[in-house]
């Protein structure tokens, strides 16, 4: 039986319940529209991110966002949208590399009323259960577990020469929240949740191609909304009281893998940045994917 949080409980409820700002100045309305479409990120897919403190977690939301506390994190660069179909297209293709879905034979798929369990359904296929057609290759990829993220940043590393990885979740929090151009946002990059994601009343029960919404303060696309997105760490939901301050890394051990960023179907609140789950790292379904980080 697979272990989760109880962060499941909400996402069920969600699911039962589903029928279906501050923009970078340097963002104009023509870039939200036009996503990259390369599967080998370079520095015009990737936004670098310079190193300093921040408020980590929300004393008002979760409780497995409390305590606030100040983290520090290095510099690093993070992809200014999640990992798209196309690009994982071209990682299967070179490695022909098997999924966890594939390799066990089913997935999480909502099919309008409750979550199923679905055969044959991967990587390739949209949020409702069936084969994307070659408009949709810009759509995040769906239906892979953080095993999968992780043979990705592998194969990406390793073909560019660089160290791509997943972000731990200090950095994806860091980023979301606009990194040293900090914003006080409960979304990244607004208040105002229509303007920054895809989530349960504007998504129409599905996946949006990358960067059509507005871009946090730092030109980074989707941290609210849209999929949710494996980070590095284990996760614990008391971990925060350990009050580790400097680039933390999560804990040694545990069970499940840290989810961030809510997702097309989920209600605005579980789309903040500091909002938090875990799940286990062989995990997928039709509402998460990842995106990458390169070391400086």
């Amino acid at each position: 039986m697979r272990k989760y949080c109880l962060f499941t409980l909400f996402i069920i409820a969600a699911y039962s319940n589903n029928k279906a700002v501050a923009q970078h100045a340097n963002v104009t309305p023509a870039q939200t529209k036009n996503a990259p479409a390369s599967a080998d990120p370079n520095d015009a897919d990737m936004v670098f991110m310079q190193g300093g403190a921040f408020m980590m977690g929300n004393n008002d939301k979760g409780y497995n966002e409390k305590p606030a506390h100040q983290v520090s994190v290095n510099d690093f660069f993070i992809g200014k949208h999640e990992v798209t179909v196309a690009e994982f297209r071209k990682f299967i293709n070179a490695t022909h590399y098997r999924t966890s879905a594939e390799v066990q034979g089913w997935t999480y798929v909502w099919n309008g009323t409750t979550i199923v369990n679905q055969n044959a359904v991967t990587w390739e296929f949209d949020a409702f259960g069936f084969k994307r057609n070659a408009s949709q290759e810009n759509h995040p990829v769906i239906y892979v577990s953080y095993n999968d993220a992780v043979q990705y940043c592998k194969w990406l590393s390793t073909t560019t020469k660089r160290k791509y990885r997943l972000p731990t979740e200090a950095e994806w929090e860091y980023a979301a929240k606009g990194g040293n151009k900090l914003g006080k946002c409960n979304f990244s990059g607004s208040n105002d949740v229509d303007a920054v994601a895809w989530y349960k009343n504007n998504s129409g029960g599905q996946t949006h191609p990358v960067a059509q919404k507005q871009a946090n303060e730092m030109g980074i696309y989707d941290m609210s909304g849209n999929v949710a997105e494996w980070c590095a760490d284990w996760f614990d939901e008391k971990y925060y009281k350990l009050n580790v301050t400097d680039n933390p890394q999560g804990p040694a051990t545990g069970s499940t893998r840290v989810l961030r960023g809510g997702s097309w179907f989920l209600e605005p609140g579980f789309n903040r940045t500091s909002s938090r789950s875990g799940y286990d790292p062989n995990f997928s379904s039709d509402y998460n994917g990842f995106r990458v980080v390169r070391e400086k």
